[in-house]
């Protein structure tokens, strides 16, 4: 076949381009609609047949082409993905039909972290700023009679959970309904911090809550940093600046261990948010054990914690339903939840997805490189050092 040439089946195709005067005139000389319309120039099955005849005239023109065919792109490779969610707000979602009036459930899982969970299969949301948009939504309905904080979660960094404990004290008193934490399998750390703002605490017969304590994490990396021949020359005005840091005295003596004199220091300020813990449960909750042996930071059953007095009662979630109905006034009361109108989680169990895809498409875990970054001390249970993953950092 000479160059150029694509045959006669090829060349009886029109390109059906509306700016294509040619095919404008085959149009009008076989008497059929114009491109605009919908007639036959516009079938969706010809169009496709029209296509791939387009993309058989490319390829073949591409492999009679005798010069060098150059493609130019314009790109940026960026490691920071975008949120996958829309920016709309979030709504009401009926889950269970009712009434007029409305239970409000409100779900915490995962990590309490105060930053976005961005990255693909990811909502991109960040837990905090979610948690008051929530709040904000059920403070505006004037049909929420109650709320339900379903809470899933092994806690998170000090100041994220102090923050949603405060919002919702705050919408507790501006809002004026009753406020039902439900434990589902665990809730430790700051989400028992944020359970114990609620009036009542109902747990899941097996859930896993407690640990009322504050844990940091430090690493010495200098074995790892040696395999790689990195030798840090650190430059410090201020003696302590760079306390925790996995290459504190590198140079110095106990090379790559934190140093006494700043382990105490640290150790002050994990005893002081501790301190903050153990009078945010005395003040909600009336503890029943006189030695204080829930205060060291000890995970417990649902049982265990009932007879401690950490929760009110052992339930589901429907169970937590009726005890807000029971306490607003509202038996006959619909629930709802507050999602985006692209949220895949609608039912009472459902959770949105929040954590990003990149956190298990590596198999391999550096606690200590993924420790940095997280904040500094947590209100955390974590059974498991590569926890942190879990906010696709």
């Amino acid at each position: 076949m000479p160059y150029g040439s694509v045959g006669a089946q090829a060349r009886a195709v029109p390109c059906r381009r509306p700016w294509c005067a040619g095919c404008r005139r085959e149009a009008a000389n076989r008497q059929e609609e114009p491109i605009e319309g919908g007639g036959p120039l516009n079938d969706p099955g010809k169009e496709s047949i029209v296509h791939r005849r387009h993309l058989l005239l490319v390829l073949i023109g591409l492999c009679g082409c005798r010069g060098p065919v150059q493609v130019c792109t314009n790109a940026r490779v960026s490691t920071e993905l975008p949120p996958t969610h829309a920016s709309g707000p979030v709504c009401a979602q009926v889950v269970m039909p009712g009434g007029a009036a409305r239970v409000a459930i409100i779900d915490v899982d995962g990590l309490l972290l105060n930053y976005p969970m961005v990255g693909m299969g990811s909502m991109g949301e960040n837990p905090v700023a979610l948690f008051r948009e929530r709040l904000d939504a059920a403070a505006a309905d004037p049909c929420v009679r109650a709320v339900v904080l379903r809470i899933n979660s092994h806690g998170g960094g000090v100041t994220a959970s102090d923050i949603m404990r405060r919002d919702l004290l705050v919408f507790k008193a501006r809002k004026g309904v009753p406020v039902v934490a439900c434990l589902m399998d665990v809730a430790a750390g700051g989400a028992y911090y944020l359970a114990t703002g609620a009036d009542q605490i109902v747990a899941h017969p097996t859930t896993i809550t407690g640990g009322i304590g504050v844990i940091m994490n430090l690493y010495n990396l200098r074995e790892a940093m040696t395999q790689f021949n990195a030798v840090p020359l650190t430059l410090r005005a201020g003696e302590n600046i760079d306390m925790g840091s996995p290459i504190v005295g590198y140079a110095d003596e106990g090379a790559g261990e934190v140093l006494p004199v700043q382990r105490q220091l640290l150790q002050e300020i994990a005893d002081e948010y501790h301190r903050r813990f153990i009078e945010a449960v005395q003040v909600s909750r009336p503890v029943n054990d006189p030695t204080e042996a829930v205060y060291d930071g000890r995970v417990f059953t649902a049982s265990a914690a009932l007879a401690y007095g950490l929760v009110d009662r052992l339930g589901y979630v429907d169970d937590a339903v009726n005890l807000a109905r029971e306490l607003a006034g509202a038996p006959g009361a619909c629930v709802v939840m507050y999602h985006r109108a692209n949220d895949r989680a609608r039912s009472l169990y459902a959770v949105t997805p929040n954590v990003p895809l990149q956190s298990t498409v590596l198999p391999i875990s550096i606690p200590g490189l993924e420790r940095s970054k997280l904040p500094t001390f947590l209100y955390l249970w974590q059974p498991e050092p590569g926890m942190e993953r879990l906010g696709g950092r």
